[in-house]
């Protein structure tokens, strides 16, 4: 990947306004985004990747491909934050290290974007339906995240020792932010070409002008509460840089297994070794108000998603052309 295309990833206008929010911050500007716009936001984000995921789904159908692919997305999205976690809490709170491992279960849908842009340059082909894929994989680490923050949260020591997993399920399963999340996908994919046309301009049209105002205000978030990142020390800062190239063995290896694509793999890998700074943040934020955004954010953002793009997708591919 040229210098060119990798300043040109960064010049993304989500991107720069997240960095616009904490320049705001630095400079102590009155900008500022109101709650409720804000809430409306996390609301809209959570909306849309689900309705783009069923409209995916819809036009891709189910075949063992996209049935592979949904499995492998589904339950890495679930089974990653657990692994994640008991790294984490080693150093961070029960909620944050509970955020932090739901971010690193889900995907970032920027990252994934930007590797769908570097195989068509590269003329590789690779299936729509792997967008399903991605859609599918945010709700899961949202559930599980949830759930490890009821777990093993000490302030209810009663619930704890007693395991009522009814309970904890029914909270993650029916928690707004997922209940939005995988109401919309249904939705999308019950409706069709119909709900598309429809939907069109609210969920294509005006979506990166939501999300560039959304990460305005999660950049002012993060610029106020940044030193608690380096309270947080090496430890966070290493966790994200590590844990793509790390998660990115696993993906490759088992893309190969599975007999993925070139193109396939190289997107499946992407979708294990990125981390969301949009639909987790926004469910958290909604659903588990603790939870220290000037960590999870700076994590996502600043240091594995800037790894991913400026060095994990050409690393990824180059190993996957050696292989395949």
């Amino acid at each position: 990947m040229s210098l060119s295309t990798i300043l040109e990833n960064f010049a993304h206008p989500a991107t720069l306004f997240f960095f616009l929010g904490m320049l705001a911050v630095i400079v102590k500007s009155d900008l500022e985004i109101p709650p409720q716009i804000a809430k409306f936001l996390s609301i809209y984000l959570l909306f849309d990747i689900g309705i783009k995921g069923g409209e995916e789904l819809f036009h891709s159908g189910f075949n063992s491909q996209v049935l592979t692919v949904i499995l492998v997305c589904v339950s890495a999205s679930f089974l990653v934050p657990f692994a994640m976690y008991y790294i984490l809490n080693r150093k961070l709170s029960v909620y944050d290290a509970g955020a932090v491992a739901a971010t690193y279960g889900s995907i970032s849908a920027v990252t994934f974007a930007t590797a769908t842009a570097f195989l068509e340059g590269q003329n590789e082909p690779f299936g729509g339906y792997m967008v399903a894929g991605m859609a599918l994989m945010e709700s899961p680490a949202i559930i599980a995240g949830l759930i490890l923050i009821r777990l093993n949260n000490k302030t209810d020591e009663s619930e704890t020792r007693s395991g009522n997993f009814n309970h904890i399920l029914r909270e993650s399963f029916f928690n707004g932010s997922v209940l939005l999340l995988v109401g919309s996908l249904v939705i999308g994919y019950v409706a069709g070409e119909t709900g598309e046309k429809e939907l069109k301009p609210f969920v294509n049209e005006i979506f990166f002008g939501m999300l560039s105002l959304y990460m305005l205000d999660m950049g002012l978030l993060a610029g106020r509460r940044i030193r608690e990142l380096r309270k947080a020390g090496a430890f966070v800062v290493s966790f994200a840089a590590l844990f793509p190239p790390a998660i990115a063995v696993l993906g490759i290896a088992l893309s190969y297994a599975l007999g993925y694509s070139a193109g396939d793999a190289l997107l499946q890998t992407i979708l294990l070794a990125s981390a969301s700074y949009i639909a987790v943040p926004a469910a958290m934020r909604m659903a588990v108000p603790q939870a220290n955004m000037s960590i999870l954010l700076p994590m996502a953002l600043g240091v594995t998603f800037t790894f991913n793009i400026a060095l994990g997708i050409p690393l990824y591919y180059f190993i996957i052309q050696i292989f395949w």
